[in-house]
């Protein structure tokens, strides 16, 4: 199915969740911050946040300093 990320047309295996969306990319959760259409997706639900046909997702990497 396609779907946007970061703006970037996409296409992933139907029925993919967030998670399986982040394993796909090799991005490492425990880093990010993730919006599904506009919507924050927080971490402890990514494993059930299913995506649909035409999803826009924004994936920011969180950066620690000082």
């Amino acid at each position: 199915m396609k779907i946007q990320v970061n703006g970037e047309p996409r296409e992933i295996p139907e029925n993919s969740t967030v998670a399986d969306l982040l394993l796909l990319l090799k991005l490492d959760p425990r880093f990010l911050a993730v919006e599904r259409n506009r919507e924050l997706v927080p971490r402890t639900k990514h494993a059930e946040c299913m995506l649909a046909t035409d999803d826009e997702l924004e994936i920011v990497t969180l950066v620690g300093g000082g």
